[in-house]
């Protein structure tokens, strides 16, 4: 077995079976509203995530992401940054168009067709909520140790604890 069929063999391995289950996993996904907003998600009712050029975040959608999971829908580079409603994966993970388009600036002349480098998955929109702003997420100690409050964080897709999805959504949104 040659070693680039060993390590697809061993990520092969690392998925679930088709048809099992898995518990539901949640994710914070960031968007600029200049370019994608809670508001743009709500009036498409679908959007592919386009754009990701950071190989820790790719890999969270080509590898880990399942239809179903959770999204906290985050505005990012914007005066008042924060969760501004819910979305859930609903794609199973295909290459960024954008990749290829040299219109596009996210662009990538490395990346081919038959290699793509970058993949995406489509989102859709579930609720919008009044803005909970990054302030007021380091608020609450529950949250602590939640991956966008982390000094230096500057990854645009970190995954969620349940725990942390639960108050996130009960104690601050007001869901049941």
């Amino acid at each position: 077995m040659s070693p680039s069929d060993k390590k697809a063999a061993t990520k092969a391995a690392d998925k679930p079976a088709a048809g099992a289950s898995r518990a539901r996993q949640y994710w914070l996904m960031k968007s600029e509203p200049d370019e994608a907003s809670i508001d743009t998600l709500a009036e498409q009712g679908r959007l592919p995530w386009t754009g990701v050029r950071n190989y820790q975040a790719r890999n969270f959608m080509r590898d880990a992401m399942r239809i179903g999971d959770g999204v906290l829908f985050y505005h990012s580079s914007c005066p008042q940054p924060g969760i501004a409603g819910l979305a859930e994966v609903c794609s199973t993970p295909y290459p960024d168009p954008t990749q290829f388009d040299p219109d596009s600036k996210y662009h990538d002349p490395a990346s081919r067709p038959e290699h793509p480098r970058w993949e995406l998955v489509d989102v859709k929109f579930v609720d919008k909520c009044e803005l909970i702003s990054l302030a007021a997420l380091r608020e609450h100690p529950e949250l602590a140790d939640m991956v966008v409050l982390r000094r230096g964080n500057r990854l645009s897709i970190t995954p969620v604890t349940p725990q942390e999805w639960q108050f996130i959504t009960t104690r601050l949104m007001g869901r049941r």
